[in-house]
């Protein structure tokens, strides 16, 4: 079959763990993007179901195959668990796809960062340095040539967007507070007890307030664009919701920086963004449900810039910030298959 670069009409590609909330969304968004074939959905526990009978609200009627065939697609996008595309993504790119992974098993750069994060030695080190950890917004030259992209968690993707203009232009020490609420939804769909809605009805709950796996990606990805170590103190939260992140950043503006430098800098940045947007007051989570929109305010209390960034964790936070990724990688226009409009209430 041809291949993208031999001028096929549309990009076909495959997405590896199709019943996952993450997995689930790509399916609905990639089936219904006008410049892509969905080709292939696997599912190892789904296996010869097809998408529809085996996740509520599908409209997908692709046969679902234990693993992915990488010969008949030009990209795979996985969402995996942990440790698992590692596996998998060496022979998906000798099979000639461009592999984008919503896990977190290429996020990291140095594996013994994973080991101590994850717990386990990871499975393919020799493909960590040529991952290219995908924030769209920050880093478009190196996802034009990249074969391997690792997306970065929800709670990453906001506290970078939120940080990152600040930090590039030299405006902000490197030394990061983040203070972040998610809706449980962030925690998949085999999760505990823990997460049962009796258990989080009527409360707000800290949670790995010793370290969260998502510290390291913040710390790696600021350090890269501050060009200095940047140290990152992050404290997540679960809130009763389903869906959506509110991560609140703390920074200290460097000596004579006014909040309208600060501000400024924000706007050359993300003015021409498609999907961040500048808002006067603080963003509500509900804004950006259901979009790949990431909102963010910057207000300042005392000596500390507070910046405020809205989005929702299994859209900008996993599937919709796939597509974008792919849409870049590819050429493709920016917000094809991401139309969907922020909704009020």
């Amino acid at each position: 079959m041809k291949k993208w670069s031999d001028g096929a009409s549309r990009l076909r590609v495959a997405v590896a763990g199709g019943t996952g909330y993450a997995g689930a969304g790509l399916v609905g968004l990639l089936g219904r993007h006008p410049q892509v074939a969905l080709v292939q959905v696997s599912s190892r526990s789904q296996a010869g179901r097809t998408h529809r009978q085996a996740y509520p609200g599908s409209d997908c009627d692709l046969t679902m195959d234990a693993e992915v065939d990488a010969t008949e697609c030009d990209v795979v996008v996985a969402a995996l668990p942990a440790g698992e595309s590692a596996l998998r993504a060496a022979k998906w790119l000798d099979q000639g796809a461009v592999v984008i992974d919503v896990g977190p098993d290429f996020r990291l750069r140095d594996q013994d960062l994973y080991r101590e994060w994850y717990g386990a030695e990871h499975p393919a080190p020799d493909l960590l340095s040529r991952a290219v950890l995908a924030l769209p917004e920050l880093d478009a030259a190196a996802i034009a040539q990249a074969a391997l992209l690792a997306l970065p968690g929800c709670f990453s993707t906001a506290a970078i967007l939120g940080c990152g203009p600040a930090l590039l232009d030299g405006l902000a020490a490197p030394d990061v507070l983040v203070d972040a609420k998610s809706g449980i939804s962030g925690a998949g769909r085999q999760a505990g007890p823990e997460y049962l809605f009796s258990e989080l009805g009527e409360t707000v709950r800290p949670y790995s307030v010793g370290g969260h796996r998502h510290r390291p990606e913040m710390e790696q990805a600021m350090s890269a664009l501050a060009h200095q170590r940047c140290a990152v103190t992050f404290v997540p939260h679960l809130v009763p919701m389903t869906r959506g992140i509110v991560a609140t950043c703390y920074l200290s503006p460097r000596s004579g920086v006014s909040l309208d430098e600060v501000r400024a800098a924000y706007r050359r940045w993300y003015d021409d963004q498609p999907f961040v947007r500048l808002c006067e007051r603080p963003p509500s989570s509900k804004l950006a449900s259901g979009t790949n929109y990431c909102y963010l305010s910057i207000d300042q209390q005392g000596d500390r810039l507070v910046v405020c960034s809205a989005l929702d964790n299994l859209g900008r936070g996993a599937s919709s910030q796939a597509v974008q990724v792919l849409n870049q990688r590819f050429s493709l226009d920016a917000t094809a298959g991401l139309e969907a409009a922020p909704r009020w209430p």
